[in-house]
């Protein structure tokens, strides 16, 4: 029995039903005329709205959620991200059938009604004054449509998807009021086009092009008479008619929509009957969505990708608005990787360093001169699973990454370039004893440092006097020790901020003498990236991954351009050169280097060796190879990584070949330019080659004194400030 107020007379529904079936009985609906205030009928209960004059006459559409392409340097899909997998095409690429099918079933007088049906709205207003509530709905395509913009625009938040959804008095009204602007301004066929393109088809497929792509692996212009009834008939319950979780309901359910399609002569009986006999024929497409689809390793790459998005300026004044442009999609975002550097990186990682091994590679190449980054991967797979992460060893901890890897010596060269710059010869000799104190006080940028602090070589027999050039290539502790303590700790310091080289963490660079031993966190694409700066002549240019993005309306979007600096000049650059092409000639990087062309580089590892690093370049490609715990926790001692043991894991022996072989394969086929040098006169030693730990096993004497967890300690010094000998 309907429901009676109390103290007699209709209901609240019933009125309201009775409100809403003598309206549209007048035409005052059709009219677009104002109506009473939904408050005057007894409409006061939570989640009415306002009186109809009052809802704002103008529906402000979406720009629909779409799939957004990231697209490597020469056009190859990186991968495809989405919030909501969809493609808005035109009715031209719609088959007709789907056009028929959906109208068929959704809406059967959509082209000789209005904006409602007043047919429609008087058999659903009789079945809820019946029931008592709002059982029964009249929805014209174009009122569905309306309520699909009010879900786009609720996006993820369950709160705003439920208010859009709510089966409310109120709500209908201004479904109501909006579909008649719609139909006043867009018309029969860009609604129809609106609604294909918006509505859900259920296996996370928004829209009809998505949807033949999901469920048949074809465009929707090429959707037959069976596929576009099965399509259409899901949007009234996604999941209930499922074809792939339930097909026997679902060729019912489409089995229905092409009845109704030969009832209203859309298609002969006989097209239906023909129709309906035939199996359900899938051949569904999987989701591909996010970084974790990229191939090649380059999942990292992807994510950076939208790091750099959300970080920059560029694609809006702040992040939620940055974060809404991405949701939305429907980009081609260029990129900068190179497929045959990034393919040549992965191959050589996954040779040396295996994805259950307790330690990891990660590897960053940057082009000199443009800041481009050609390609990125590390050794543990892009994910959730067992042996995988999505954290990116390659970048500092702001961009997605870590907190970054002591960087040992090949820390030394900035130290290097900056003496160099402050006109110091690299002829210059300093007595290099296998111990030393720290020269104290030491000036900085505002003071200066007192310590006791001292430092050691790597065994007894590296003893001095040394020249820079040898001091390099075999990586000398207390040779740069002296060096930074006759500088000034200042001059290392802006060196370093010239060349991009800060720390993961982001926090300011400590001013202590122990830095020339690479004791501060830092990431590869920093140390790549500074790296560059010696092979373009002392020019820095910071990073950069994309070339170019157009949005959805096929317009060009301005992106972060890289900014060059000069660096130090080309005469230190040069100086440079010389010493580090030294190193993998005849010092501790022997193992790094290239056949065929000209390359420098240095080695590093880490105390207590929980890194080992190997960063080196050509004129036209600089790398940083990165091998260690990301949690600081395995020292790299009695250890096997890619199937090798290792006593000891050295920056030349580990890192270094990761880097040759990457690095010949990225290079394989492109010019080989030399490197420009000067000539260096350093007084020839007869010595064992010194390094920074990475020597090569049985050539080497252990180091002495070392300390538990890092440092070093010396009877009568303090233990070394920030780790003392990161420099090994």
């Amino acid at each position: 029995m309907p429901k009676k107020r109390d103290g007699g007379g209709l209901s609240k529904t019933q009125q309201a039903a009775k409100f809403l079936g003598v309206s549209v009985l007048a035409g005052a609906v059709l009219a677009g005329l104002a109506l009473p205030a939904a408050g005057a009928l007894g409409l006061t209960a939570k989640g009415s709205v306002e009186g109809f004059d009052s809802i704002p006459a103008n529906l402000k559409t979406p720009q629909l959620s779409q799939r957004t392409r990231i697209l490597d340097a020469n056009g190859g899909e990186i991968a495809k991200v989405y919030s909501r997998d969809r493609t808005v095409v035109g009715l031209k690429d719609m088959s007709p059938y789907i056009q028929k099918a959906i109208v068929a079933i959704e809406d059967a007088r959509f082209y000789e009604h209005g904006a409602v049906d007043l047919k429609g709205i008087l058999r659903a207003v009789n079945k809820n004054a019946q029931s008592g509530g709002v059982s029964q709905g009249a929805s014209t395509l174009t009122q569905q449509y309306v309520k699909n913009v009010f879900i786009e625009e609720a996006g993820d938040d369950p709160d705003k998807v439920a208010q859009a959804t709510q089966q409310t008095i109120g709500r209908k009204i201004k479904e109501l009021k909006y579909a008649i602007q719609v139909e006043k301004e867009l018309g029969k066929q860009k609604i129809l086009q609106n609604y294909l393109n918006i509505t859900f088809f259920g296996q996370q497929a928004y829209g009809i092009e998505a949807a033949a792509q999901r469920y048949f692996s074809k465009h929707a212009k090429d959707l037959n008479l069976e596929e576009s009834a099965l399509l259409a008939g899901l949007v009234q319950s996604p999941s209930r008619y499922d074809p792939v979780n339930d097909p026997q309901e679902a060729t019912r359910r489409r089995n229905t929509v092409l009845q109704r399609m030969a009832d209203l002569k859309d298609v002969t009986q006989a097209q239906a009957d023909a129709a309906a006999k035939k199996p359900i024929k899938l051949a569904v497409s999987r989701p591909k969505n996010g970084c974790i689809t990229a191939g090649d390793g380059a999942g990292f790459f992807c994510d950076y990708i939208r790091k750099v998005f959300l970080g920059d300026r560029s694609f809006g004044k702040n992040r939620k608005i940055r974060a809404q442009r991405w949701n939305e999609g429907g980009m081609t975002i260029r990129t900068t990787l190179d497929p045959q550097t990034q393919k040549s990186i992965q191959a050589s990682l996954s040779d040396h360093v295996y994805d259950d091994d307790p330690v990891a590679g990660a590897a960053t190449i940057v082009e000199p001169g443009t800041g481009k980054i050609l390609g990125m991967g590390q050794s543990r797979p892009y994910g959730f699973g067992e042996n995988q992460t999505v954290i990116n060893l390659s970048v500092d901890h702001r961009m997605g990454g870590g907190a970054g890897y002591q960087p040992g010596s090949t820390f030394k060269p900035v130290i290097a370039a900056a003496a160099l710059e402050q006109g110091t010869s690299p002829e210059q000799e300093y007595p290099s004893p296998y111990r030393m104190p720290y020269p104290s006080p030491v000036q900085t940028c505002d003071g200066e440092w007192q310590g006791t602090d001292s430092t050691q070589n790597e065994n007894k027999e590296e003893v001095g006097p040394y020249g820079m050039k040898e001091a390099t290539a075999k990586s000398v502790n207390t040779y740069f020790v002296q060096l930074i303590s006759d500088m000034g700790i200042c001059p290392a310091v802006k060196m370093a901020q010239k060349m991009g080289i800060e720390r993961a963490d982001g926090k300011p660079l400590q001013q202590v003498p122990s830095m020339t031993l690479g004791v501060q966190e830092m990431s590869p694409l920093t140390m790549a990236a500074g790296y560059a700066a010696f092979a373009n002549g002392g020019e820095y240019c910071s990073p950069v991954a994309i070339e170019s993005i157009t949005d959805a309306r096929g317009r060009e979007l301005k992106v972060p351009q890289t900014s060059c600096r000069g660096a130090m000049s080309k005469k230190t650059a040069d100086t440079i050169n010389t010493l580090l092409k030294g190193v993998v000639e005849d010092g501790t990087g022997r193992e790094a280097g290239l056949r065929g062309r000209d390359s420098a580089g240095k080695t590093g590892t880490s105390d207590s060796r929980y890194a080992a690093w190997f960063v080196g370049y050509t004129p036209n490609a600089a790398g940083a190879v990165w091998v260690g715990d990301p949690q600081h926790k395995r020292k790299m001692y009695d250890i096997t990584i890619g199937g090798v043991p290792h006593d000891k894991v050295y920056g030349a022996d580990t890192p270094g070949p990761i880097w040759r072989d990457a690095m010949t394969g990225a290079l394989d086929g492109r010019p080989a330019p030399g490197l420009p040098t000067v000539p260096i006169d350093d007084p020839a030693k007869d010595k064992s080659p010194g390094d920074d730990g990475d020597k090569q096993p049985g050539k080497h004497k252990p180091g002495h004194g070392k300390k538990p967890g890092g440092g070093w300690h010396i009877p009568g010094f303090p233990d070394i400030l920030g780790g003392g000998n990161g420099g090994w």
